[in-house]
């Protein structure tokens, strides 16, 4: 729920158009307003919004139908619009009688209802009403229609059952405590007409055992398929344990000179049973994975196992036997038949497809089997040892060896084990000349140790701009990387210019790229307000400046916010053209002397007087006041094309840009924008933009912004 739509412990409110407090429910006074404001209708179109205006109120109005009987004629198709004294009486009729609309109140269970009902000669209605603690009657709710058809040839009596069976049917949710009788349809209503011609007292049979049991197995029947059997488990059980299924996996190999298949059966206990067996004749590789699943279903029919999982690397075998694929050669089809019968016969059975790589060990029982195949035919053991018979290299030359082999890499590998600090071996290195144990790491250290240097007890790395960036543990990375990225200064950038953002800001890890990219792509407000960029954006052209640095061309723009507050619901925007520097400030409106002011204060008091300034056409830049504001500080302003917002591009771009900032920082509290404009502004000016690469900050004042998460992680430069 929105916890801004939401009120509680409240004595009154609106609710859907309607006023309820403690005496009932009544009209909204703006309903009725509207409708008493309405002059009469001249076409059908004006009578239909009329008439939509009394549907949703009808409730309140007693025998609504017959007081808008005039109009129906008029609704008729091919009849021509006739505004006649009958319309005009009852369209003032109704709104005469809306001037003093009627309460209804809510239902009191505890209280029998009163139901009036009433038929007139074109239409029906009825009245639900019930009495208060003080015994006053009150209106619950008010109900009418116009009779159609063959109805309006009804006798008094039958419009008058029908203006009751009417009322049932529309108040049913009010009568379902008194009419509990369920209702007769169809051939119970036929059945009971004839059984009402008999005296028959229906007496419910006392409880007995042999009815007991009876009625229970009416209540639960036995379905048709099972099998009923008399051998029931020992009373003497206790525990019950499931165990997982068994696991097969299997695999053929086939060479020129044999094939063989492999079979490997892993227990629920993690026992292996291991089978290599030779083919007797030559085949291909899709043969003998089907030799080899046949071979190891029979095995698993003679166990007798109950659940088996079979897991194989030949993505064919497997769709087959599953029937996703189709067996379209005719060596295959007795195989895939065979295969079939033998998985028909297992009760629980499921087959998966894995990587070549997880069905290792039947792989190569399969490769033994097809490579023994021209041997004796007499089954052979083939013991599997653990040896290392030649003495391994002395500790230089292994280094030697890792160096020729090892390419350049990172400073540090991203498989690195994530619980230790990654600066730890490079301090050790740098301060005791300790190496690691591992060969690897001790060749990777000593390669890119002379990036590092140890000052004061922090580590910083020389970057290939020449500057000493702090090396940062992978906790507090993702403690910068969080502040940077939706902290204070934060505008929510995407994972590459948050990874500059943050080596900017002279801070370093190994894995920061990857972990700004992560962070981007997992942040709530990033996925809503995010763009989809199809095509890469065009390379600048360099230009010429006409006018002195801090000064030249301004864009400005005026650009109404979806969510409004009060007292402030537009922002004024504008873009420097070469800086990329933009201000923008919060208005209730924009008026021509806003413009001014703000062109004054927000642009000439802080970087002095613009030669040009190119606005949009609209009222607030094009008038009197803005001519004689630019006469006076002798600012030529230029209009964009109408029509046609790519003209103004620049300062569209930066009011795109600043509210998805606002967007993404305001959160649930969508009012407060106007709150966080100065801040998204800081975001903006402190983040580098991808036409200029640095930021808008750094080109006006020529050194970047200090922010506060510098001050709290002091960099170098503090």
């Amino acid at each position: 729920m929105n916890p801004l739509k939401c009120a509680f412990s409240v004595t009154s409110g609106k609710f859907f158009g309607f006023l309820v407090h403690h005496r009932g429910i009544e009209i909204d006074q703006s309903k009725i307003d509207a409708i008493q404001k309405m002059s009469e209708p001249r076409n059908v179109s004006e009578l239909k919004s009329f008439q939509g205006h009394l549907a949703y109120i009808r409730r309140f109005i007693s025998n609504l139908a017959g007081r808008c009987q005039p109009f129906s004629r008029l609704l008729k198709k091919g009849t021509p619009f006739e505004w006649d004294d009958a319309c005009r009486n009852a369209f003032n009729n109704i709104k005469a009688y809306l001037t003093k609309p009627p309460v209804l109140v809510a239902l009191i269970i505890d209280k029998p209802l009163l139901l009036y009902i009433a038929a007139q000669e074109k239409s029906v209605g009825a009245l639900l009403a019930q009495c208060d603690e003080d015994n006053k009657e009150r209106s619950l709710y008010y109900l009418s229609r116009t009779l159609v058809g063959a109805e309006l040839n009804y006798t008094p009596i039958e419009k008058t059952c029908l203006a009751l069976i009417f009322a049932v049917q529309k108040l049913w949710h009010y009568l379902l405590y008194i009419m509990s009788r369920p209702i007769l349809s169809g051939r119970l209503a036929k059945w009971a007409l004839l059984l009402y011609e008999f005296e028959i007292n229906f007496v419910p049979q006392r409880a007995i055992k042999g009815q007991a049991l009876a009625n229970f197995l009416a209540d639960h029947p036995v379905p048709a398929e099972w099998e009923l059997t008399e051998e029931f488990p020992d009373e003497e059980i206790f525990l019950v344990e499931v165990l997982p299924p068994w696991e097969m996996y299997f695999d053929g190999a086939a060479r020129r000179n044999g094939a063989g298949a492999g079979v490997l059966f892993v227990s629920p206990k993690k026992d292996l049973l291991p089978y290599s067996l030779v083919l007797t004749q030559i085949c291909s590789n899709n043969e003998a994975e089907y030799q080899a699943i046949i071979l190891g279903l029979g095995i698993t029919v003679e166990m007798q196992m109950l659940q088996l999982n079979i897991y194989d690397n030949s993505a064919l075998v497997i769709k087959q036997l599953t029937g996703e694929f189709e067996v379209k050669k005719l060596e295959h089809e007795p195989l895939w038949r065979y295969a079939g019968e033998l998985l028909a016969q297992i009760p629980e059975v499921s087959l998966h497809y894995v990587p070549r790589s997880e069905n290792g060990p039947v792989d190569a029982l399969a490769g033994i089997a097809a490579s023994l195949a021209h041997f004796d035919e007499r089954p052979n053991q083939v013991p599997i040892c653990k040896r290392w018979v030649i003495h391994p290299p002395s500790e230089e030359e292994k280094d030697e060896e890792l160096t020729e082999e090892i390419e350049e890499s990172p400073p540090i590998s991203a498989s690195q084990n994530q619980t230790e600090d990654w600066r730890k071996p490079i301090i050790n290195f740098l301060r005791h000349s300790t190496l690691p144990v591992d060969l690897r790491e001790r060749v990777q250290i000593r390669r890119t140790a002379p990036r590092y240097v140890f000052i004061n007890d922090v580590l910083y790395q020389r970057s290939y701009e020449g500057l000493l960036l702090r090396c940062l543990s992978k906790e507090e990375g993702l403690q910068v990387l969080k502040e940077t990225h939706g902290g204070i200064c934060g505008a929510h950038q995407a994972g590459p210019k948050l990874h500059l953002q943050v080596k900017r800001l002279g801070y370093y890890w190994p894995t920061m790229l990857r972990d700004a990219i992560e962070m981007a792509q997992t942040c709530k407000p990033c996925q809503l307000h995010a763009d989809y960029i199809h095509q890469p954006p065009v390379p600048l052209h360099p230009t010429v400046a006409s006018w002195p640095l801090k000064l030249g061309v301004w864009i400005s723009s005026a650009l109404s916010l979806l969510s409004l507050t009060p007292t402030r619901q537009v922002h004024l925007g504008c873009h420097r053209l070469l800086l990329q520097m933009g201000e923008a400030a919060a208005y209730r409106e924009v008026k021509a002397t806003t413009v001014a002011d703000f062109i004054r204060t927000q642009i000439i008091y802080r970087h002095g007087v613009p030669r040009y300034i190119v606005t949009d056409n609209g009222t607030p830049f094009r008038n009197k006041v803005m001519d004689r504001f630019c006469e006076k500080f002798c600012i030529q302003q230029r209009m964009s094309s109408a029509y046609n917002p790519a003209a103004n591009g620049l300062a569209e771009a930066f009011n795109k840009t600043l509210c998805k900032i606002l967007k993404k920082t305001v959160g649930t509290h969508k009012r407060s924008w106007d709150e966080k404009l100065p801040e998204a502004l800081w975001a903006y000016r402190t983040t580098a933009r991808t036409p200029t690469q640095p930021t808008p900050y750094s080109l006006i004042y020529g050194s970047e912004a200090v922010l506060p998460l510098e001050v709290q992680l002091p960099s170098l430069r503090i």
